[in-house]
């Protein structure tokens, strides 16, 4: 029954997180860290193409397209925490 309940769980989390990917966010102070901000709008801007491209496409990609979209949404995650680490490391 435990094993039952982990796995239900787990495919929830893995269902709940497919989802998430939206339209990844600028968030990086372009003043502050011009490159890694640079990085994220061309980040957002693979995302839309890659949008355009499911909507466009009339034979399915296998759910490529959508992984994709997933990555440049974890891509957008880690240019912002790169980001937060530089301002913690300029204050040392």
């Amino acid at each position: 029954m435990k094993k039952i309940v982990i796995g239900a769980a787990t495919l929830l989390l893995l269902a709940g997180s497919l989802a998430v990917a939206g339209r990844p966010v600028r968030n990086v102070s372009p003043n502050r860290h011009p490159n890694i901000a640079a990085a994220q709008r061309l980040v957002r801007q693979a995302f839309e193409k890659v949008t355009a491209a499911q909507r466009a496409n009339e034979w399915d990609m296998n759910g490529h397209a959508q992984k994709a979209k997933e990555l440049l949404d974890q891509v957008n995650v880690e240019l912002k925490e790169a980001a937060e680490a530089a301002n913690q490391n300029k204050a040392q």
